[in-house]
């Protein structure tokens, strides 16, 4: 039995939380992570996991020797990676995160980019609108928005965006077109998933919680609301820009948007960065670049 045998299966299910989610994130069965695990405990002599039919947590030892085994496992990884990178082709897995809207409008199409120039890549996306701890979930690389504020993540800026007030003509024609951020208090607003809408006045910045009938996570529920004539919008740049060239949305308190906040790659903070990472900020920085042009 290799002194490796178990390594691979404990690391997925501490950082998993689960034994299912564990094979499924290394593609085998349950029922082989738990032998696996289980047979490490047997030649540690200790126990690694609380288990109980709907919570898994790890011992004091199995904390301790889940730090030991992340440095591991990410020293063979990043071995086995470097030595990898003196080929043409991309080898592995690339793990990666995004919000839902974003993610499927611009990220995606640049991940299937590389799976087609690297046949022997596989990308695994996951569209969530949830910030993941990107060691904990095992993933190499997110896209981000905003201010970071997990300093164990190196960053690199890919773009911008900006978020815009709008309403459909018809709305304004209703009710009227505000003029201050004072009259938002007597206007339909159409909530996301924000709580509180940020702008600039006077050269700082100015909060204004909305209220208003209708709520929606999604930003082209949103959007699609906003269209129908229903109040304002406070979206992404990328949502809105066709349809204020169109004129089915007119921006207003223009003078007051907020400050563009960055589109950032992030990753783990790690001695060597794998080439599949590298391969895939250099078409997010291309990519995302010209799509900020575009919209």
């Amino acid at each position: 039995m290799s002194t490796w045998s178990g390594i691979d299966e404990f690391v997925a299910v501490a950082q998993a939380r689960s034994f299912s989610q564990a094979a499924k994130r290394l593609g085998c069965s349950t029922s082989q992570i738990s032998r696996e695990v289980a047979a490490l405990e047997d030649r540690l002599g200790q126990k690694l996991f609380y288990r109980t039919t709907r919570h898994v947590s790890l011992t004091d030892a199995g904390q301790q020797f889940h730090l030991r085994c992340l440095r591991l496992v990410e020293e063979r990884d990043e071995t086995l990676s470097a030595m990898l990178e003196q080929g043409d082709q991309l080898l592995g897995l690339l793990r990666m995160t995004c919000s839902v809207a974003y993610g499927e409008r611009f990220v995606v199409p640049l991940a299937n980019q590389l799976l087609t120039d690297h046949p022997r890549l596989a990308v695994h996306v996951l569209l969530t609108d949830e910030v993941l701890d990107l060691t904990e979930e095992g993933i190499d690389l997110a896209v981000r928005f905003g201010r970071l504020r997990d300093s164990r993540l190196v960053a690199s800026r890919l773009a911008s965006r900006t978020r815009l007030l709008c309403a459909a003509p018809g709305y304004l024609a209703q009710r009227g077109t505000p003029t201050s951020l004072e009259d938002l208090a007597h206007h339909e607003c159409l909530l996301g998933a924000a709580e509180t809408w940020s702008f600039r006045r006077s050269g700082q910045p100015y909060l204004h919680r909305p209220h208003g009938r209708f709520r929606c996570n999604s930003g082209y529920a949103v959007l699609r609301a906003a269209l129908s004539g229903l109040g304002l919008c406070w979206l992404p740049d990328f949502y809105v820009r066709q349809h204020l060239a169109d004129g089915d949305l007119v921006e207003v308190l223009v003078e007051h948007r907020p400050e563009d906040e960055g589109v950032w790659a992030v990753y783990p903070d790690r001695r060597h960065v794998p080439a599949k990472v590298k391969a895939m900020m250099s078409r997010l920085h291309q990519g995302l670049g010209k799509a900020g042009d575009k919209q």
